[in-house]
Parts: structure tokens; C-alpha cells; sequence
């Protein structure tokens, strides 16, 4: 077996990446802290072409030099927005015929292994501050939470790797 070059994984171009088919689904950052999970959720939204990711509340916004640092230019391909009230966004997105998830632990909620998303609906998927997870009140519009099981002696992963892990799942499901 031979490692590929770069030159030859046959990526696409920012121009290309714009004019592609996306993936119906949305990120919800809602006050993420580190300044390098952001840069990497563009990176992962870019590798998964998800359509849109929204940074609300304290989440920094490009251009940051330690976004920039881990997103590799993936701020550039993927569309993006901020806005400063998640409540407000989840209910303009459900106006929208999105299907929210709040990406957390919690009574009631729908183990990863578990989730089918929906093929008729755009998934919205919201993940939480490094710290307090997603807000309650975020969690309480949504229309479904979605856990990513774990085992070990820990409570939580980085958000970054939650959101490689669920977007990872969910775009494969949409695509089997």
C-alpha cells in the first residue's frame, strides 16, 4: 500500500465546493470557547460538505488567526453565519421544516447508534459550550436530543470530536 500525495486525492476547490450538492444538514456552535474547535468543525463541515454552520452567542467568527489555524481554509468553502441569540435561530429554523437536535445528555434522549435521520427534512445539529453543553433552554426547543453513548469514566467529548463523530454517523446514514 502506498500513501496518496495531496495532489492526488482529487479534492475539490473553493469554487467547486460552493457550486456542489451539500448535505442537508446545519452546525449550530452555540458558545463555543476555544477558538481551535471552531476552526475544526469547518474543517469537518467542509469534509462532509454540510451546508451551512451558525456560531451564536460567544463563539468567535472568522477570520481569527487560531481559527484559521485548524480550519486549514475551510472558513472560506463552507457558508456561515453568526448570530447572537441560539433560542431565536432554533425557532426561525423550525419555522424552516428543519428537524432540531440538540446534540447533549439528557432525559429521554436518542442514543447515536440508534438515530435515523430524517431523509425529508434538513437535521440541525446543535452543539454545546465546552463546559455547560447546550444551553437548557436550547435543549428544551428542540425536537429531539441526540447522546452519543459513552463508556469509560469520563462525561463528555471534545466538542470537536462530537462533531465529527455525529456528523460522520448521520452522513453516513443519509448516503448507505
Amino acid at each position: 500500500m502506498r500513501k496518496l500525495r495531496n495532489d492526488e486525492l482529487e479534492r475539490k476547490n473553493v469554487e467547486d465546493f460552493k457550486l456542489a450538492g451539500k448535505t442537508p444538514m446545519i452546525i449550530v456552535l452555540d458558545n463555543i470557547r476555544s477558538l481551535n474547535n471552531i476552526g475544526s468543525v469547518f474543517r469537518t463541515a467542509d469534509a462532509f460538505l454540510i451546508e451551512k454552520i451558525y456560531l451564536c452567542g460567544i463563539t468567535a467568527q472568522p477570520p481569527h488567526k487560531d481559527i484559521h489555524k485548524t480550519a486549514l481554509g475551510a472558513t472560506d468553502s463552507v457558508a456561515w453565519e453568526y448570530v447572537e441569540d441560539t433560542k431565536e435561530l432554533v425557532r426561525k429554523l423550525k419555522m424552516e421544516n428543519c428537524h432540531v437536535i440538540a446534540v447533549e445528555q439528557a432525559e429521554n434522549s436518542t442514543l447515536l447508534q440508534t438515530f435515523l435521520p430524517s431523509t425529508d427534512k434538513k437535521q440541525v445539529l446543535i452543539f454545546g459550550n465546552e463546559v455547560k453543553g447546550v444551553a437548557q433552554e436550547v435543549v428544551s426547543l428542540s425536537d429531539e436530543v441526540l447522546e452519543i453513548p459513552q463508556f469509560g469514566t469520563k462525561h463528555s467529548l471534545n466538542v470537536a470530536v462530537s462533531v465529527g463523530v455525529v456528523v460522520w454517523d448521520c452522513w453516513s446514514k443519509l448516503n448507505a
